[in-house]
């Protein structure tokens, strides 16, 4: 899901920062959208708004999804994407949590947040921020922001 709001400096999206340990001290590269796969007996639309409130721990806003489209990601996995203009609230989330073994090889099974922190970039800043796989689709919200 591609949130996106009219900003000071132009359109801003909102982005989540990776969880876990291995994105802990990235920056550049290691933020996403809300996102998920779903099911082929899913509708992308429903596995949306489920995926943004499991990973933002609040109910997508209101308001009409526009198709992206789809990317691929560098691991196989595929990503139907809408835009939704609304806003947000990116300082009180409460994400949901995986767990994994850590650290490797360890025994221990720790729990982390899929989503550490949000917030609101610039469409340019964004493009830096988010996954390589990611970026078709912000560079993509501009025409259809225009119409």
């Amino acid at each position: 899901m591609v949130l996106h709001r009219p900003g000071p400096g132009g359109t801003e999206v909102l982005l989540g920062h990776m969880g876990g340990p291995f994105w802990a001290r990235k920056d550049d590269g290691a933020w996403s959208i809300p996102k998920g796969e779903h099911g082929p007996d899913e509708d992308p639309r429903d596995a949306a708004a489920r995926e943004f409130a499991e990973e933002l721990g609040a109910p997508l806003p209101d308001g009409p999804l526009v198709p992206l489209g789809e990317v691929k990601l560098s691991g196989g996995k595929r990503i139907t994407a809408f835009a939704l203009a609304a806003d947000f609230d990116a300082d009180h989330i409460v994400p949901g949590t995986f767990t994994m073994e850590w650290p490797p090889r360890s025994g221990r099974i720790q729990e982390f947040p899929e989503i550490d922190r949000a917030a609101w970039f610039g469409l340019e800043d964004a493009k830096r921020k988010i996954t390589k796989g990611q970026v078709p689709l912000l560079e993509r919200l501009p025409a259809l922001i225009a119409g």
